[in-house]
């Protein structure tokens, strides 16, 4: 459920013109409603209002800064993986004591960062890993609180780039490996194993793959304990897919329902990554048509937003919905939606029957809150694109569009090279 709807066939944020704040902002632009991003952190994290648990949001699903103050003024916590995103957090006021720091590649002066922040703990992800991080707690005079990311071998049946639970994948340890490894991290000073990770890809769209991964990991937990760490937290990661075309994900008190009839009474604490359930449907990317052109191949709608304003289609050849901000009623023609980017990669949809469109009329490209404006970059040289807030009546810049002299900012000519 998400809050763009039309209105007299004119696309609206909750209560406001999609094509007024176009206007008022220029294009492209991301456009978020507060309000579904509200009902969908709410549908999530009240699932297991009964389980003690802690909801932590995905920061590299968006991590802008009002996003973030959002959920943690619900309470929520969050999901990081570079220090860049515990600034971000940290910036918008999420208690660190929220935040779980993810990712296989963190260096060691994030690790000091977070240590320094009091973060909740570390998925430790390498043997490498854990050992530097007993080194950096150990200069900073402070324990780390860790959880091991174990890698239950459990095909998550996804995209292959966002599959992440299988012994191929570079994420976590191998299950089997986990109780020598913690082992291991219980004899060094200055780690505490509080906890087990796991999390086995992104966009799924069934439960199965879920339940079969909670199967192994409440087995490890039973045998870690048995060992006698003391295992408090399950983080249980994210992955929970969405609706971007004829998909039908389970509702998140499915989800839950089947994680906690599985789990029983184990006396955890679950801990959640979920991302791009709550923001995917929230936001959408809205775009201008520069040109149509029809060729003797095919037909061509030319927009001014690009891949590097939204990657997931080049990248992971995904659907995303294109809808007109204004329904005109014309006949559906089938056309490739492409950007400005001196890429033959650079497109928003390919072979796709939409109404025709004319030249300067407006596009929304849906599901796009999520891995849109994060994953952007300036490819091009072209500026970043704002983003937009929209709370019933009322509009909210969040981030303002770069100008030409935010692209060059920190770069330097030096003087061998002379004067301009």
């Amino acid at each position: 459920m998400h809050h763009f709807h039309y209105r007299n066939d004119e696309l609206y944020c909750e209560d406001v013109s999609v094509e007024a704040v176009a206007d008022a902002v220029g294009t492209p632009l991301y456009l978020y409603s507060h309000a579904t991003l509200v009902r969908h952190f709410d549908a999530f994290d009240d699932s297991f209002a009964d389980t003690p648990h802690l909801t932590c949001f995905a920061v590299k699903a968006n991590s802008n800064l009002a996003v973030l103050r959002l959920f943690a003024r619900k309470g929520g916590g969050a999901d990081i993986v570079s220090g860049g995103e515990l600034h971000r957090c940290l910036s918008a006021g999420i208690d660190p004591e929220k935040i779980v720091y993810s990712g296989v590649g963190k260096k060691p002066e994030e690790m000091a960062y977070a240590l320094d922040s009091g973060i909740l703990m570390f998925n430790v992800e390498s043997v490498q890993e854990m050992h530097t991080l007993d080194g950096v707690a150990r200069e900073r005079g402070v324990g780390a609180r860790v959880a091991f990311r174990v890698n239950p071998d459990v095909d998550p049946q996804t995209h292959p780039y966002i599959s992440t639970g299988l012994r191929e994948n570079k994420f976590g340890i191998d299950i089997r490996e986990a109780p020598m490894q913690y082992r291991a991290a219980a004899s060094l000073p200055n780690l505490e194993v509080v906890g087990v990770s796991c999390h086995i890809g992104s966009q799924l769209t069934k439960i199965s793959p879920f339940v079969d991964a909670l199967k192994k990991l409440k087995e490890l937990v039973a045998r870690l304990r048995a060992d006698g760490h003391s295992i408090r937290y399950l983080d249980l990661g994210g992955g929970l897919g969405i609706t971007y075309d004829q998909e039908s994900p389970p509702h998140p008190e499915e989800y839950a329902r089947a994680l906690k009839d599985e789990l029983g009474d184990m006396g955890l604490v679950l801990v959640f990554e979920p991302g791009r359930v709550i923001m995917g449907n929230a936001g959408v990317l809205v775009t201008r048509v520069l040109y149509t052109k029809p060729t003797s191949e095919k037909s061509f709608v030319v927009v001014d937003a690009a891949m590097n304003d939204l990657m997931r289609p080049s990248l992971y050849n995904s659907y995303h919905g294109i809808q007109p901000v204004r329904k005109s009623g014309r006949e559906p023609v089938v056309v490739d939606v492409v950007g400005p980017i001196c890429e033959s990669g650079d497109f928003l949809a390919r072979n796709r029957a939409m109404a025709r469109v004319e030249q300067g009329e407006l596009l929304a490209v849906m599901s796009a809150g999520a891995y849109g404006s994060s994953m952007a970059s300036n490819y091009n040289s072209r500026p970043r694109a704002c983003e937009v807030m929209v709370s019933g009546e009322s509009r909210h810049v969040i981030r303002t569009r770069e100008s030409y002299q935010d692209l060059v900012r920190g770069e330097t000519i030096p003087e061998f090279l002379g004067e301009l």
